[in-house]
């Protein structure tokens, strides 16, 4: 299955498609490329925003700069945050009786990232087009869903396993 047919899968059976990836032998390898490949999509999604709070300052405030700023967040700090926060989840999974193991957990977030990743590159362009206000508030509410949907998801899927 493609990465684009399996993210749109994702949307209606995220736990079949965590499954499918167990059974083809996804490993710690496969989930940092999909760590990177959403971090490159979730910067790309900032670029059009960006771009425009550059231009609305008149060159006050210039493109690179913020551009900078922002490819440092999302390729540097957010995937140590994210490995982070998946480990996390791998402990509190252990509490409540999860049998597998911490690249399980690194999957199911780095999956659900790359997942949500249309739905961010969408509210980007929501948030050029149109600037901050209810309708990209509304496209990152449902980003983070569609986030959270797929992640836990997988999470029980892959940590469910006995």
């Amino acid at each position: 299955m493609s990465t684009a047919n399996a993210i749109f899968k994702s949307y209606r059976a995220p736990r079949a498609v965590a499954r499918s990836f167990r059974d083809a032998g996804a490993d710690e390898a496969t989930g940092l490329g999909w760590l990177f490949a959403a971090c490159i999509l979730f910067f790309v999604a900032r670029l059009p925003a960006l771009a425009r709070t550059s231009h609305l300052s008149e060159g006050e405030v210039p493109l690179f700069g913020l551009a900078l700023g922002t490819f440092f967040g999302t390729m540097l700090l957010a995937p140590i945050f994210f490995y982070v926060l998946a480990s996390l989840s791998h402990l509190i999974a252990r509490q409540f009786g999860g049998q597998g193991n911490v690249t399980d957990a690194r999957l199911a977030m780095f999956w659900g990232l790359l997942a949500s990743a249309p739905f961010v590159l969408f509210q980007g362009l929501v948030a050029a087009l149109i600037g901050a206000g209810v309708q990209a508030n509304l496209m990152a509410v449902l980003s983070f869903a569609v986030f959270l949907w797929v992640w836990i998801n997988s999470l029980l899927e892959l940590e469910g396993r006995g």
